[in-house]
C-alpha cells in the first residue's frame, strides 16, 4: 500500500506537468497570430536646436505619434512596451538610437492611441554631428506574454532632417 506522501507526490507531479504542457502550448499558440500594427510619427515643430556648453548638440522636437497596435493583443499578452527613437549614423557610429518617447499599454482598449507631445527624453549626440543630419523616427514596440517568450518588432518612418544650423 502506497503511503500518503507517496500519493501526493504523484498528484502534485502530474498537475505540474499538465500546467507545462498548457503554458507550451499557450505559448506555441501565439505563432499563429499575424499582428498588423500601424504607426505614424510626424514632427511638427523643432522647438530648439543648440550646442550644449560641452560641445553636444541637443533637439527638441514636438512629435505627433498616432498608432494602432490592437492587433499585437492576443489572450497571451500582458502588456506592450512602445517606444518612439530617433536613429541617425555618424562617422564614429554607423547606427546611433536616441529613445525620444515611450509607454507601457496593459489593455487592447488603450492600444490604438493619438498623442501630442515633445521628446520625453533629450535627443542630445556626443559631439556636433546633428547639423544638416537626415534621421529616421522608429516605433519600437516589445510584447509581453503572460506565458512564452517576448516579441520585438518595429515600424521606421523615413526622410526626417536637421537644420544646417543652431536655432
Amino acid at each position: 500500500m502506497h503511503s500518503f506522501s507517496y500519493r501526493a507526490n504523484a498528484v502534485v507531479t502530474f498537475a505540474v506537468t499538465i500546467l507545462a504542457v498548457m503554458c507550451g502550448m499557450a505559448s506555441l499558440s501565439d505563432n499563429f497570430n499575424s499582428p498588423s500594427p500601424t504607426a505614424d510619427v510626424k514632427v511638427l515643430n523643432i522647438n530648439w536646436f543648440q550646442k550644449q556648453p560641452n560641445g553636444n548638440d541637443e533637439v527638441s522636437l514636438t512629435l505627433n505619434i498616432s498608432a494602432d497596435l490592437s492587433s499585437l493583443f492576443t489572450w497571451n499578452t500582458k502588456q506592450v512596451f512602445v517606444f518612439v527613437a530617433a536613429e541617425y549614423g555618424t562617422p564614429q557610429n554607423a547606427l546611433n538610437q536616441v529613445s525620444l518617447w515611450d509607454g507601457i499599454i496593459q489593455s487592447k482598449e488603450h492600444a490604438k492611441f493619438w498623442i501630442h507631445t515633445t521628446n520625453k527624453y533629450r535627443f542630445t549626440d556626443q559631439g556636433n554631428n546633428l547639423r544638416g543630419k537626415d534621421f529616421n523616427l522608429t516605433l519600437h514596440w516589445h510584447i509581453m506574454p503572460k506565458t512564452g517568450k517576448m516579441f520585438a518588432d518595429k515600424i521606421v518612418m523615413t526622410g526626417y532632417s536637421l537644420p544646417e544650423e543652431y536655432r
